[in-house]
């Protein structure tokens, strides 16, 4: 039976016995709960951020590295086993964690013990497990108190709440986002109300930027990834033809796209909520129905973007 927690836990537990090793530092929080940092204090590396993505992944899912051939950047490989579980119900990032002076977007399986999120509901899950595995991006760490809440929501003692965090322009914290690529095709199926319980495998891959002084620069280079350089394949079976939706699905069907993330972020005032939901996705995604066989590709590369952001 699937527990994501439990498999996250693995990872944490290879993450914190590594941690000289790998780059990352365990903390003891006042109220109890252990923080594993990738990269505010600490250095990280490419295999923290590898175990800092598989522990989001709820343990259904590897990421392994390679070269990106067009740009000729390092490049994730993510493979995924049950996508609806490893993407959804543990990878997106759907907790909005507020606290003192502190916002981030919480992802990981701890979600799945809340089960606050209308996606849920659809998939039909809901966890109970004895610890609770939180990923957050952020450059500073959260507070007691929201950490306390956090604890409650999954019910879970404090002790038992592990929580992952890495800024965006640390290398784990890059490696972890861009590691998203799978995640993005699925949550765009869903939000198109696709059942994506017919989805059976996930792959893709993704270049991983270069890391850049500031978070807003960051937050940038991580999406462009996704949305010019992800390469996604899924495999589902349906009955019905799904090719209608597959050309939905890469981020060129936007009306957003075309823009490198940041001056599109500029046109909104930095208003994240104006820019096109559609938008974020793989810029190519390749569906194979094995109810029919054979596979549909959709969408395309763009390089020349990223080139002309990344390289000085």
């Amino acid at each position: 039976m699937i527990n994501l927690n439990e498999a996250a836990f693995k990872r944490v537990k290879e993450m914190i016995d590594r941690s000289d090793e790998i780059g990352v530092s365990e903390a003891k929080a006042s109220c109890g709960a252990t923080i594993v940092d990738a990269g505010i204090n600490s250095k990280g590396s490419y295999e923290a951020g590898r175990l800092f993505a598989e522990a989001c992944m709820g343990g259904l899912g590897s990421v392994s590295f390679a070269v990106d051939s067009a740009i000729a950047v390092p490049s994730v490989t993510v493979e995924v086993a049950n996508p609806p579980m490893a993407c959804l119900a543990s990878q997106y990032a759907g907790w909005a964690l507020k606290g003192e002076n502190f916002y981030a977007l919480g992802s990981g399986p701890a979600r799945s013990l809340y089960g606050n999120e209308p996606l849920y509901a659809t998939l039909g899950y809901k966890e109970t497990s004895s610890v609770a595995v939180l990923a957050i991006e952020s450059s500073k760490f959260p507070p007691d108190s929201l950490l306390e809440s956090v604890a409650a929501c999954c019910r879970v003692d404090i002790s038992n709440l592990y929580v992952l965090i890495a800024p965006t322009n640390s290398l784990a914290g890059s490696i972890q986002i861009v590691s998203r690529v799978v995640e993005t095709a699925l949550h765009k199926l869903f939000e198109l109300g696709y059942d994506v319980s017919k989805v059976l495998h996930g792959f893709g891959t993704c270049p991983v930027p270069p890391l850049p002084k500031d978070f807003m620069t960051a937050m940038g280079w991580t999406n462009d990834a996704v949305l010019y350089g992800g390469k996604v394949w899924i495999t589902l079976h349906d009955e019905v033809s799904v090719d209608s939706l597959v050309e939905k699905l890469p981020s060129s069907s936007s009306s957003d796209y075309g823009l490198p993330f940041l001056d599109l972020f500029k046109r909104y005032n930095y208003d994240f909520y104006q820019v096109d939901p559609m938008l974020f996705s793989p810029a190519v995604v390749t569906v194979n129905n094995v109810a029919y066989g054979g596979f549909f590709t959709v969408g395309r590369e763009n390089a020349d973007i990223l080139k002309r952001e990344w390289f000085r």
